[in-house]
């Protein structure tokens, strides 16, 4: 939906969905990726599964095509993880890896009610190992420090998404 478009993404707890909150109410395109682009399916092939696991979480790749391919927004942000993020990379102008140190991580996991995902001790468990293998994420997304005030995280994904824009 953006001439531009960037992928937001990182480990449960990093920040995704408050950052995608925040860009929306300055103003800009933020797409819930967990929201409006997510099932549970087959990483590989995409077909629907019955299974709710957290490595079934993955993004209609069509879904995100038709929407990077409109171009009716000066920038589109796509807020969310997803475990097919590999099948559609590509197509985004950047990545930003919200990142948190492990004591904020566990801070904003106490936080969770157990009925969202890292709610529950098995959960909890499989996302401070994702955090700490960083398996789970884009490789060579631009690191982005989620510590900070939201305000402080979301005024560095838009600098850099400037730097970004310059560079090209």
């Amino acid at each position: 939906m953006g001439i531009r478009n960037y992928l937001i993404e990182g480990v449960s707890c990093t920040g995704k969905t408050t950052v995608c909150n925040e860009l929306q109410r300055r103003g800009y395109h933020a797409i819930h990726g967990d929201r409006e682009l997510a099932y549970q399916g087959d990483p590989e092939t995409g077909t629907p599964t019955d299974s709710a696991t957290h490595e079934n979480h993955i993004w209609h790749v069509d879904k995100v095509k038709a929407l990077v391919a409109n171009q009716d927004e000066a920038v589109t942000f796509f807020c969310g993880g997803s475990r097919n993020f590999s099948k559609f990379l590509d197509l985004f102008d950047g990545v930003f890896v919200l990142d948190v140190d492990i004591d904020t991580l566990n801070r904003r996991l106490d936080e969770r009610p157990e009925n969202e995902f890292g709610g529950k001790k098995t959960e909890r468990e499989l996302i401070v190992r994702l955090h700490q293998t960083k398996e789970d994420i884009p490789k060579n997304g631009i690191i982005i420090n989620a510590n900070a005030s939201i305000e402080h995280v979301v005024d560095e994904i838009i600098r850099q998404s400037e730097i970004n824009k310059r560079q090209r």
